[in-house]
């Protein structure tokens, strides 16, 4: 299966879907078609609540593509892969609509990264969360403002600090960045659906205006998040990150 980002419209509802075969992995070119999508669906009037969703039962994203990784020679290219994640994180935080997280499975990196950046972000049991990037020689710096936002800073040090060990769903949740956890995938679709259904028929000039509350002070994430990725754009070429990575490509 090829991946892909979808949206789909249904009732004042838009689902946006993304997929890749890696375990939802993402290669540049899914960041870019997912922040096109979030674009595109915060301009269009027919939706007035997203849902941010991946494919699959037991992962959410694995974060970085490592294949794309392997093949980056120069600090430039690495600046505009890591630019990828600033650029969706960014499209988040941008958007009038507000956005409904659903972490069905694992998540890694750059996906906690995403499900740090909805506004309401619901899980299963089943969506522990890892930082890995420190172990394979580099770092969660352009997800750091968005996580250290929702679960603060200390715990985002633990996660950090603690390269190789998944968080439970239900240490997510106490940290703040889920806000309900359910047994089940039925139980998360209908949560979902719930609450989607509830905001669509709320006022959505209030939405757009609790949404800039929400991400008040956040106006220089453009130029931060750009600085985080040119520090991981050099990071990626040193010898231990290359070799690390070796360990883990997919082919």
């Amino acid at each position: 299966m090829e991946s892909y980002v979808k949206l789909t419209v249904l009732d004042q509802v838009g689902q946006i879907e993304f997929f890749h075969p890696n375990k939802n992995a993402m290669p540049s070119d899914v960041l870019q078609n997912l922040e096109q999508t979030i674009v595109e669906a915060g301009k269009n009037d027919n939706v007035k609540v997203i849902i941010l969703q991946s494919s699959g039962d037991r992962t959410f994203c694995a974060g970085a593509s490592f294949n794309e990784l392997m093949t980056i020679k120069d600090a430039e290219t690495g600046m505009r892969f890591f630019s990828g994640f600033a650029n969706v994180i960014n499209a988040m935080r941008e958007c009038p609509k507000p956005i409904i997280g659903r972490v069905q499975g694992k998540t890694v990196g750059g996906g906690v990264g995403l499900a740090a950046a909805t506004d309401y972000c619901l899980a299963t049991q089943y969506a522990s969360i890892k930082l890995s990037e420190l172990s394979i020689g580099i770092g969660p710096f352009v997800i750091e403002p968005a996580v250290s936002r929702k679960i603060g800073k200390m715990a985002m040090s633990q996660m950090t600090i603690d390269a190789e060990t998944f968080y439970s769903a239900q240490w997510a949740k106490e940290k703040g960045l889920y806000a309900e956890v359910f047994e089940t995938l039925e139980e998360l679709d209908l949560a979902v659906t719930t609450l989607a259904k509830k905001l669509s028929s709320y006022n959505p000039e209030a939405l757009t205006e609790m949404k800039h509350v929400f991400w008040e002070g956040t106006s220089h994430w453009n130029t931060l998040l750009s600085e985080r990725a040119g520090i991981s754009g050099k990071l990626v070429l040193s010898k231990f990150t290359k070799k690390t990575l070796k360990r883990f490509r997919k082919d």
